[in-house]
């Protein structure tokens, strides 16, 4: 499991825990040398998630540039997550499920209600939201990494949406390596297979036996 650990420059910090609803976005601090960890806490959920500099309102996590860099669209193990200036924010290291999507966009409210999620709140709309509440100002909202999201490619390069692997207690823990505000969504994705919204937990250690 590669971690990428290097004594950051400052005092550890005690670990944090929150819980984002169903159908909710919340954000994090996480500062470089901490573990972030993501959990699902009910069958089916998936975690559409974002980052942001605070001191560099220009620069995010770019699922664009996480694959050209790694030549994959699959995320596993050992695989760096880069920002859009192709510098690595975080490592994947223990991952439960093993089913994660970097290719589909977020959803919005009115794409979800023309079809057949009427009443749901868009993962747009949420984490604008957040960003907005938190005084971020990106010059865009990035498409997402949707952790526990299980899609593929069929021979012909349609993207086939699959039925969910996700059970509650799944989790991915990363290595961050750069300070960084994540925002993790628990909206609908609007994806068959994946449509149902269920409650995560996010935490942050010095160590992942921390938490």
């Amino acid at each position: 499991m590669l971690l990428l650990k290097e004594t950051p420059p400052r005092q550890p910090l005690p670990p944090t825990r929150l819980v984002v609803p169903a159908g909710e976005s919340r954000a994090i601090d996480v500062k470089a040398g901490q573990i972030l960890r993501i959990e699902a806490r009910e069958d089916g959920a998936t975690a559409m998630l974002f980052a942001f500099d605070r001191a560099q309102p220009d620069i995010f996590m770019s699922v664009h540039h996480t694959r050209v860099f790694s030549n994959s669209y699959v995320l596993q193990a050992g695989m760096r997550i880069v920002s859009n200036r192709r510098r690595a924010l975080m490592v994947l290291g223990k991952d439960s499920v093993g089913t994660h999507d970097l290719l589909m966009p977020a959803s919005t409210t009115a794409w979800l209600a023309a079809n057949g999620y009427a009443g749901q709140t868009g993962c747009v709309e949420s984490v604008s939201a957040v960003i907005q509440e938190q005084g971020l100002t990106p010059p865009r909202l990035p498409d997402p990494i949707n952790l526990f999201m299980h899609v593929d490619l069929d021979q012909q390069g349609r993207i086939i949406p699959l039925p969910s692997r996700t059970r509650a207690g799944d989790f991915i823990a990363c290595r961050v390596v750069a300070d960084m505000v994540f925002v993790v969504s628990a909206c609908c994705t609007g994806v068959p297979g994946n449509d149902r919204p269920g409650a995560l937990e996010v935490a942050t250690a010095e160590e992942l036996n921390a938490l």
